[in-house]
């Protein structure tokens, strides 16, 4: 509740519920946020072939559908009252405006969401690396890594990478303003899990592959090609890398500082805030690709007849309460 100061409440709406009213409907767009003051909800998912799944119950001070704020989604989990239910929204809109001004308040709840949704990314993750899939590949070693010079104008690339969309020149300028920019040969280790996260990387050219390894098995949990950036999750949340990143194939990567990165991303100039909407975009686009991926686990559970374990990966999935919707993207 500590995130919504006087000029967030300023823009929210009291809203109150009967005991067993919807706050949201599974599949409906979502408008926004809810701050629960007094009573409790529970998250319903409605199975297919009937029934429903509680994946979570929720009680003063807790907020949900902050993905909303970001972004267009829509509810993947129906959200019903308990209690007597007492609460704010905040309506998409009104935020957004509030961000575009670059609001000091408005700044911290956008960066708090990014820390719930960095959270729910790596609860996600576990949960995909529990089952091991028929592509996971022994670990390989790492060839050896020198770092070169990049053979082409990395410069003129820059404004057509997706992780620059909105950025003008200027913008643009500022960010990379003291970074390195190198090639790597195929198969070279960019960062190894447990190490500490010095800084991340911005994929020019080429393609990385986040790989989680356990046993000595390798899972992919990503593959990131160019407009990308990897690594920055650990230097938000101040943990070590959780990942080993190498190259697809021969990459030209902008090395980003832990912190420019985070002076940056803490700051309220134009620039600050075009940096938090792409790291907004990159956590979005890894989420949909793990509910990508939870998805085919699910339908592989449903199919061998695990009742059990498939509800404990739409579990996983609905934790979100509201989805990105790629359509509307």
């Amino acid at each position: 509740m500590q995130l919504f100061d006087q000029k967030l409440l300023s823009i929210a709406r009291e809203v109150s519920f009967r005991t067993g009213e919807r706050l949201l409907r599974q599949g409906e767009a979502a408008r926004g946020a809810f701050l629960i003051r007094e009573g409790q909800v529970e998250a319903l998912l409605a199975l297919p072939g009937g029934g429903t799944l509680a994946v979570a119950r929720l009680g003063p001070g807790d907020m949900f559908g902050e993905m909303a704020l970001i972004e267009r989604g829509v509810c993947s989990a129906s959200v019903v009252a308990c209690s007597e239910v007492a609460a704010w929204f905040i309506d998409r809109g009104d935020f957004r405006a509030m961000v575009a001004s670059r609001d000091a308040a408005a700044l911290q709840v956008q960066r708090a969401v990014t820390r719930v949704l960095g959270h729910k990314l790596r609860a996600m993750n576990a949960k995909v690396r529990e089952h091991q899939a028929a592509e996971d590949l022994a670990a390989a070693a790492a060839v050896e890594s020198t770092r070169t010079e990049a053979s082409f104008d990395w410069r003129a690339f820059l404004p057509v990478l997706p992780f620059f969309e909105g950025f003008d020149a200027r913008e643009i300028g500022e960010l990379i303003d003291g970074c390195s920019v190198f090639e790597l040969p195929r198969g070279a280790l960019v960062f190894a899990a447990g190490e500490p996260a010095q800084a991340c990387f911005l994929v020019i050219r080429g393609a990385l592959e986040i790989l989680s390894v356990q046993q000595g098995v390798a899972t992919r949990v990503a593959l990131a090609g160019p407009g990308e950036l990897v690594g920055y999750l650990s230097i938000l949340e101040g943990a070590s890398h959780r990942a080993n990143v190498r190259t697809r194939e021969q990459a030209c990567l902008l090395e980003l500082s832990q912190a420019r990165l985070l002076a940056l991303y803490n700051g309220d100039s134009g620039t600050a805030v075009r940096l938090q909407h792409a790291i907004h975009r990159s956590l979005l686009k890894a989420m949909a690709h793990t509910n990508t991926q939870l998805a085919r686990l699910i339908t592989a559970a449903r199919l061998r007849g695990a009742r059990l374990e498939s509800e404990a990966l739409e579990a996983a999935r609905s934790s979100q309460i509201v989805a990105i919707d790629a359509q509307s993207r």
